[in-house]
């Protein structure tokens, strides 16, 4: 499979799967955060979820997409190496670890942690990633500024981001698929005014 089809596969999981209950759930007061679960093989959906905080903080949208995932029958369950995992916002340091606990070697996300800070209003990713993992230097006592918030390619998993990859496509398909993510940033900004406007009304710690 090409690239741009690849790409356009997950835009269709977002746009189809994962938005359709992110607005339900941002209706009751969750984030806007969500996920997805596919099959490697078929890019066939194995299971769409998004944020539900106000039933358990801990259920973050990839957090929640796990959760339901083993919660389907073993015998038909793919495993976690057969499946790619499709966050739309890069996954904050809870999520990273239930995606390595749980053994998915890879995720693809749409929106960037300076995204999720800069156009949704959510800091809390790159807060609690400088905060608890940015170990200063013990000769300098600083963390540089420029220091990745974590390793994107390691032992455990490979992380991609779906802009950088559209980025580096040729002009054509590259024009079409901004052009996609433009109308899916549009629903997020959307479903994010929403989340503002009501924040705080459900007892969610980190609203």
């Amino acid at each position: 499979m090409e690239i741009a089809t690849f790409i356009s596969r997950l835009l269709d999981v977002i746009e189809h799967d994962i938005i359709p209950k992110t607005a339900r759930g941002v209706a009751a007061g969750n984030k806007l955060f969500g996920a997805a679960i596919l099959r490697k093989a078929d890019l066939s959906v194995v299971i769409a979820e998004t944020n539900n905080e106000t039933e358990n903080p801990l259920w973050h949208g990839e957090m929640h997409a796990i959760k339901r995932f083993y919660e389907l029958p073993a015998e038909g369950r793919p495993a976690p190496s057969d499946c790619l995992f499709l966050t739309t916002h890069e996954p904050c340091s809870l999520c990273l670890s239930g995606i390595t606990w749980s053994g998915f070697d890879n995720f693809y996300y749409l929106f960037s942690h300076e995204d999720s800070r800069d156009s949704f209003a959510i800091p809390y990713d790159i807060q609690i990633l400088q905060a608890i993992y940015a170990v200063p230097d013990p000769q300098t006592g600083t963390v540089p500024p420029d220091r990745p918030l974590y390793n994107r390619s390691n032992a455990f998993f490979t992380s991609h981001g779906i802009q950088a990859m559209v980025a580096a496509l040729d002009r054509t398909h590259k024009e079409e698929l901004l052009a996609r993510i433009d109308e899916i940033a549009g629903a997020y900004a959307d479903l994010s005014a929403t989340y503002q406007r009501d924040k705080g009304q459900k007892g969610i710690p980190l609203a």
